[in-house]
């Protein structure tokens, strides 16, 4: 009986990834790491599976529609993660005393969420988190922003805005209309505000959050306030005079502006945009959204925020903190469509050409002593042509090949290829390591 093949196939919103798209990503989590570090963030790592109370009610109801929850072997109710902050809260509470405070650490893992797949999102993605927690401090806000920057840079971008608010701010002014218990309604419809513009927001604020026209009115002028930072931010404190909340808000954002200026972050890369809400509830501070100045349309690529009460659900201790993630999956959409991918599938960029079979154990050594030297060494393994095996090198995406045969094992010398140019040079065995970092080096290629 002739069996039945099963069709090779992925799920809907998931996605395998071929050598072409790993390399880069891995490349990004590795500067994600190498920033985080420079900062003092540490390491961790949590379980892909929580109890599902773990995770359920953080993030609101859109987001608890959203996760993948199901019943266990051993009948327990779980449900994987939909991003890294709430398990780091769980994380947190659990071993305070092991950690301490202020904790900085950083997590890059993968998260998933139930929600209708598009261009650069999808069911199954991964998140570059970094986050101060045990501080209240505004200066862990304005490093959370410090760090966003030379995180994009590092990348290599240079034309980025992160936008930032404070949800104080707005908080503030619900207090002061006596809007609180609205709170969570007044935030869905102004995430709607760009989507719907100002006049189908006012309706929805009336119509189904039930405020009244002039607190409608009120709320609208805060998010719709216009002009320069300064006039923004004076327009505010005009707003908000008489709000603790508020108050403190404005204080904050007057702060980080200074700070970052200070710092040396150039002015088109910070701007103040009171129309950011963020929708996830347990944002309580400072919130930053970072576009892309060539792609703004593809959404926020780094996002994130001050969280004060989130882990109040798991310890009694106050520990608030701030932070923000990278969306590495959308950013590589990103960069795909602005052709910033190296369009290699090939983590090395030295293929040894297997010229003669009865010399393998040659092209071997040679190949253990590049990668001694810090070169990343490919031999090729089958005794193919030479012309079969260069076809090879510029399908993956080599940068140099080395050859050898019986003329070149006579006299110790290698011929070495540069793909990209084309010229060959005969190089003595003992340059050959000096002449591949210098080949590599002038092509802007790694070594490693």
């Amino acid at each position: 009986m002739k069996q039945q093949l099963i069709q090779p196939r992925v799920l809907k919103g998931f996605r395998d990834y071929l050598p072409g798209a790993m390399i880069p990503r891995e490349a990004l989590m590795q500067t994600a790491r190498e920033v985080y570090r420079s900062y003092g963030f540490s390491p961790i790592d949590t379980p892909a599976l929580e109890y599902a109370e773990i995770l359920l009610g953080k993030g609101g109801d859109e987001s608890d529609k959203q996760v993948f929850r199901f019943q266990d072997q051993g009948k327990r109710d779980v449900a994987m993660r939909f991003d890294l902050t709430v398990p780091f809260a769980r994380f947190t509470s659990q071993h305070l005393n092991d950690i301490g405070t202020p904790f900085k650490r950083y997590h890059i893992g993968t998260v998933w969420r139930g929600e209708n797949p598009q261009k650069g999102r999808y069911r199954e993605f991964m998140q570059c988190d970094f986050d101060t927690i045990g501080t209240a401090a505004n200066i862990a806000d304005i490093e959370t922003l410090l760090v966003i920057h030379d995180l994009l840079c590092a990348i290599g971008f240079e034309k980025f805005t992160t936008r930032v608010n404070n949800r104080l701010v707005l908080n503030g002014l619900l207090e002061k209309l006596d809007l609180a218990e609205q709170s969570v309604g007044v935030l869905r419809a102004l995430d709607k505000l760009q989507k719907i513009g100002a006049d189908g927001v006012s309706a929805e604020l009336t119509e189904k959050v039930g405020l009244s026209n002039d607190q409608a009115q009120q709320v609208l002028k805060l998010v719709t306030t216009e002009g320069d930072t300064e006039t923004v931010m004076s327009e505010l404190s005009t707003l908000l005079a008489g709000n603790e909340r508020g108050e403190l808000g404005v204080h904050n954002l007057h702060e980080l502006f200074r700070c970052a200026a200070r710092a040396g972050i150039p002015a088109e890369r910070i701007a103040l945009d009171v129309t950011i809400a963020r929708g996830l509830d347990y944002y309580t501070g400072t919130i930053y959204e970072t576009f892309l100045g060539d792609l703004p349309g593809i959404g926020s690529i780094c996002s994130g925020g001050r969280y004060d009460n989130l882990t109040g659900l798991f310890s009694k201790q106050a520990l608030p903190g701030v932070g923000a993630s990278l969306g590495l999956d959308r950013l590589l959409a990103a960069m795909e469509e602005l052709k910033m991918l190296p369009g290699i599938s090939t983590p090395a960029p030295v293929l040894v050409i297997l010229f003669d079979a009865e010399k393998s154990g040659e092209y071997l050594r040679i190949g253990r002593e590049l990668r001694a030297a810090g070169i990343s060494t490919e031999v090729y393994v089958d005794p193919k042509g030479v012309g079969k095996q260069m076809k090879y090198a510029n399908r993956k995406g080599f940068q140099l090949a080395i050859i050898a045969g019986g003329d070149e094992f006579a006299v110790g010398n290698w011929q070495v290829k540069n793909l990209q140019s084309g010229e060959q040079q005969t190089v003595p065995e003992a340059e050959l390591i000096a002449h591949v970092t210098s080949e590599l080096s002038s092509d802007g290629g790694s070594a490693g």
